[in-house]
């Protein structure tokens, strides 16, 4: 997966003839990578884009992710014990500087259960602020609102069920995104060289995400962004985008590239696939 300490791993085995293959998974790989793609066999991008930095000998994979067969989308939403009816917003910020979206959420709360069932994944720090955003909500709306530290094996379930996810933009999180099918607003984490940046302008270009700058999230911009996307059709055509970017047999295609490498047969072209 690159990284400074795989230069050496490259390099020997290409002294020896042994192929290797070498994945990146953000849109805009890191010096690292670009040095260490000039010597490996092939290299394996997430997003169409990524190519350009590894020309003739690269190709698209996609990101490996937990897997969405069989998940369906009625049961999926009856587990959350939403009515059919309900609009189920999905918030998470990942490891990576939650902080900022739980303080936008806790804010605007009030405002969002009135428009949609909140899940909000406020992480272990965050959940004594959730669970007093929560008492301090009407009756009649604490239903709507359901925090969890995070979600595990219940994960997939919640981006299946899920209208709309408000999220950051690492490349395991941009690829569950497509491969659910989901329209998100992104909040890029802005430091890690930007990488997050890069992912969340090639899904908004597609069509398939809204972004929200890091300094920029508010409680308002969290308010106005997610009210803009109670239209429908708008979230259904950003779903449709997604869908059409999601590769969801990323780790299998990945698997059959370095077998094919390894038994010296062909491997996927440098087109995107």
């Amino acid at each position: 997966t690159g990284g400074y300490l795989a230069m050496p791993l490259v390099l020997a085995a290409r002294a020896r003839g042994v192929p290797t293959l070498v994945w990146e998974g953000n849109v805009q790989p890191g010096r690292a990578t670009r040095a260490i793609g000039q010597f490996a066999t092939r290299v394996a991008v997430s997003f169409p884009p990524t190519l350009d930095a590894f020309p003739g000998n690269s190709f698209v994979s996609g990101t490996p992710i937990r897997s969405f067969e069989g998940i369906d989308r009625t049961a999926a939403r009856h587990s959350f014990g939403l009515d059919p009816d309900d609009r189920l917003l999905v918030v998470f910020g990942g490891s990576q500087a939650v902080a900022r979206m739980n303080a936008a959420v806790a804010r605007a709360l009030p405002q969002l259960v009135a428009d949609w069932h909140v899940l909000h994944l406020a992480g272990d720090d965050g959940m004594a602020d959730a669970g007093a955003a929560r008492q301090a909500l009407p009756d009649v709306f604490r239903p709507r609102y359901t925090a969890e530290p995070f979600l595990t094996d219940r994960m997939a379930d919640a981006l299946v069920a899920a209208d709309l996810v408000v999220g950051r933009a690492g490349s395991s999180t941009c690829a569950e995104l497509a491969a659910a099918g989901v329209p998100s607003i992104l909040v890029p984490y802005p430091y890690a060289g930007a990488h997050q940046r890069y992912n969340a302008r090639y899904l908004v270009d597609e069509g398939a995400a809204v972004e929200v700058p890091d300094g920029e999230l508010t409680d308002e911009r969290l308010l106005a962004e997610t009210t803009e996307l109670l239209d429908d059709d708008r979230r259904g055509a950003m779903a449709d985008a997604a869908r059409r970017l999601g590769r969801p047999h990323a780790a299998r295609d990945l698997a059959d590239a370095l077998l094919a490498l390894a038994e010296g047969g062909p491997t996927p072209s440098t087109a995107p696939l």
